[in-house]
């Protein structure tokens, strides 16, 4: 079956693959037919764009050739795990169609025995028939699926709604339950999949709705995540917000390299920076509408100082600039530094140098977003810093002590060095699909589900029961 040339150029393929009335996949080894009734079919191309089509590498495999001639940046960048983060894994365009059409999805499969908690009409403004639903902002860490918290692994099993972000790996994407719905939200320079405010329009919708939502971000989701924000706004309208923490990308890869963020005598403390600022961040500082900083590179020079760890997120852009003015305020050239991008994933690459030479080795090794940048002098701690002195031990071994690098030694010229792979284990093989690992927790992860359900009949039942009684009250105080 071809796909076709549209907004979801493989919903017809993603649609084959799972039972038109229950929206779930079909026994292994069998093939169901996409349904051809008009009273479905609206249900149906809903689900392949937002669950079908996007749910991981086991149920989009056959539209990966399809999809590459319509590859987003994102999905250049992700190379195998690219299905995740194209136009179309964001579903409809339209925040209300999308809404309508989980309405549909749900109703389908209440009709197949699950409890009916959904509002009756699919095209019901939330604020008629407004329930509260559940939000959890979830953390996923810097990228490697074994720093995920086993709370976060749970919540992704029980979920209704998955929305997530461009900086969550395929490898965690991929230990989200089969049955959930996921939409992907990732912003990056130059394609945004939604706005910010989409997003929360989402959010409150989904859970104006009774939905159970999780919404993944990668590091922590209140450290340059906006997930502040996001609670903020689901408060506002009465709806719970659980914020589960995540390892943010300072402490994730700093540990696997080795890189203390503070250590006595070296490093008192460490400050986490952003290389960028909102939109409009300028505009609000003038209006007294934000916070005073108007420019990062400017702020992070005026927080720095020798005794200090500069980590600096989304700092690629501005490291130039950033790498300037931190030697005109004062900061020796040949302070160590490094630039490491998809860090604690199998992709990994890192540039060690000095900040004198980094901006340049950045450039010269191409390095792409998403990339962490530490300077100071606890990066010449790790065992990977090339330029330890000669003691005749090697680098993976970690001897000796950190020296200037060799511009000013044997082989001048030489002015970082690039390396790629993780430094450490790769037990990416321990958090797949198919370990024992996963198995044993998704088992966990499905009677914890049908616990929720449970509940939620219970809940309902006991509702309903309160609903007569009172009635009949009513009723009763009536007729006296």
């Amino acid at each position: 079956m071809a796909c076709a040339a549209a907004r979801f150029p493989c919903a017809a393929v993603a649609s084959a693959g799972r039972d038109p009335s229950t929206g779930k996949r079909p026994p292994s080894g069998s093939h169901a037919a996409p349904s051809t009734s008009s009273s479905t079919s609206s249900t149906i191309a809903f689900r392949s764009a937002v669950d079908g089509s996007v749910s991981g590498s086991r149920r989009r495999r056959g539209c990966a050739a399809a999809a590459s001639a319509v590859r987003s940046p994102a999905e250049e960048e992700e190379g195998g795990g690219g299905h995740y983060y194209s136009s179309d894994a964001a579903g409809p365009a339209d925040v209300d169609t999308l809404i309508a059409g989980y309405l549909a999805d749900k109703r389908n499969q209440n009709a197949n025995g699950a409890a009916d908690d959904t509002p009756t009409s699919a095209s019901a403004p939330v604020t008629q028939q407004r329930l509260v639903g559940r939000v959890y902002l979830i953390g996923t860490g810097p990228g490697d699926p074994g720093l995920l918290t086993l709370k976060a692994f749970h919540l992704m099993q029980t979920a209704d709604v998955v929305l997530y972000d461009r900086l969550v790996s395929p490898a965690i994407l991929d230990l989200v339950h089969r049955d959930a719905k996921m939409l992907y939200v990732g912003k990056q320079a130059g394609f945004h999949t939604r706005t910010q405010d989409e997003i929360e329009a989402m959010l409150l919708g989904l859970a104006g709705n009774g939905a159970t939502v999780v919404r993944l971000k990668g590091g922590d989701p209140l450290v340059f995540g906006r997930g502040g924000e996001e609670m903020e706004v689901l408060m506002s309208r009465g709806h719970e917000v659980h914020i589960v923490p995540g390892i943010t990308a300072a402490a994730g890869v700093g540990s696997e390299l080795g890189i203390p963020l503070t250590h006595r005598g070296t490093a008192t403390s460490v400050r986490l920076l952003t290389g960028h600022l909102r939109e409009g961040a300028a505009r609000d500082a003038a209006d007294g509408a934000g916070n005073a900083v108007v420019d990062p590179v400017d702020f992070a020079v005026t927080a720095a100082d020798l005794d200090t760890t500069l980590v600096v997120y989304m700092g690629l852009g501005t490291l130039p600039s950033l790498a300037s003015k931190l030697i005109a305020s004062g900061f020796p050239r040949d302070m160590p530094a490094v630039a490491v991008e998809r860090g604690t994933t199998p992709r990994e690459r890192r540039v060690f140098s000095t900040i004198g030479n980094l901006p340049a080795a950045v450039v010269a090794e191409k390095l792409r977003s998403p990339t962490l940048i530490i300077v100071g002098n606890t990066v010449a701690l790790s065992p990977w810093w090339p330029w330890h002195a000669l003691s005749g031990e090697s680098m993976e071994e970690g001897g000796g002590d950190a020296a200037t690098p060799p511009r000013t030694r044997p082989g001048a010229g030489v002015t970082y060095v690039a390396q790629r792979g993780l430094p450490s284990e790769d037990t990416s093989s321990w958090f797949r699909e198919d370990s024992e690992v996963v198995k044993k927790l998704r088992v966990l992860g499905r009677e914890a589900h049908q616990e929720k359900q449970e509940d939620r009949k219970n809940t309902k039942q006991t509702n309903e029961v309160t609903s007569v009684v009172g009635e009949e009250a009513v009723a009763g105080g009536k007729a006296r």
